[in-house]
């Protein structure tokens, strides 16, 4: 029998730096009342809960604690960042088979607790380890979802802004298909404010559109991969997706946000997860948006289903 579902409950699977980041995340935005961290190394765990929670009389009212399977299959929400981390020089794709590896040794304890709440995935390929979350599972599709391209849609915006001088929250633009290499930058439906990406780009001075659209979305893809140059991690921007995501299902919010979901047919594609508008609110992905894609970019999110199905026909599910 599984326990009844405690909407003001998370569970953090993986306590590195992007687990504890979201913990951290989660714990200021005064979400949830109770946070349980579980991880291979029950002292890292046990530390990072210890950390956050002396933040405590500055923030809201939150039990942190280091648990392990049996604390959290009442949560509303499982996060899983579990897995091995993205090295420099690296791609998100050359990390599959050490991470479905462990996802095999993760999700079998939560689906045989008769898990009824959410599944978000957020290690990469975060595209791939949803369809294995989901087909090792057996939960539907509906809940289990990714964190997607929600943080490069958020880069997309915060770099349109930077180049037009405006504020990114102004900005109406997506990022679709994989959150990875073959990412599709959706220009057609681009807009400041409902006016159309091009003529706000005339307006405040930029006529090369070809170059500025080329150099944008390959800033985009390339982001992480410039962060981890840097600094050897990227853990920030997704903690702060991590809570939005975790905001829009708590919330019921209805909101319409790119993550990972499960393709049935849609735009032409099958069996497939990819990064793809959807409602997402207390029941998961409630609804697929069918958004408008010109030919160009259709192409392009078929070319992204092809390279992440050729990785799943090399996967043992």
């Amino acid at each position: 029998m599984s326990k009844p579902i405690n909407d003001r409950k998370v569970a953090i699977i993986g306590c590195g730096f992007v687990g504890s980041s979201s913990a951290f995340a989660l714990m200021q935005g005064g979400l949830f009342s109770e946070i349980v961290l579980v991880d291979v190394d029950r002292n890292r765990a046990e530390g990072e809960a210890l950390d956050i929670s002396h933040g405590m009389p500055f923030a809201h009212p939150c039990k942190i604690y280091a648990g392990d399977y049996n604390d959290i299959d009442d949560a509303a929400i499982i996060v899983i960042t579990a897995g091995a981390n993205q090295k420099p020089g690296e791609t998100r794709l050359d990390l599959v088979q050490k991470n479905v590896a462990i996802f095999k040794t993760i999700i079998p304890q939560i689906s045989e607790r008769n898990y009824q709440g959410i599944i978000l995935v957020v290690s990469n390929p975060v595209d791939i380890l949803t369809y294995v979350t989901l087909k090792l599972s057996g939960m539907p599709a509906t809940r289990v979802l990714g964190s997607g391209t929600v943080l490069d849609s958020a880069r997309f915006k915060y770099i349109l802004g930077e180049h037009l001088s405006v504020d990114p929250r102004n900005v109406h633009a997506r990022i679709v298909g994989e959150h990875g290499d073959s990412e599709v930058a959706v220009w057609s439906t681009a807009n400041i404010s409902g006016i159309p990406i091009h003529d706000f780009c005339e307006l405040r001075g930029h006529y090369d559109h070809e170059a500025a659209m080329k150099r944008i979305a390959e800033d985009v893809k390339n982001s992480a991969y410039e962060i981890i140059e840097k600094k050897h991690a990227t853990y920030y921007g997704i903690a702060m997706t991590v809570k939005r995501i975790c905001e829009a299902i708590a919330r019921d919010e209805k909101t319409i946000i790119p993550v990972s979901n499960y393709q049935n047919g849609e735009y032409g594609l099958d069996d497939v997860v990819l990064s793809m508008p959807a409602i997402v609110g207390r029941g998961g992905v409630e609804y697929k948006v069918p958004a408008p894609f010109n030919a160009q970019e259709l192409a392009q999110l078929h070319e992204s289903a092809k390279t992440m199905k050729e990785v799943i026909e090399t996967l043992d599910l």
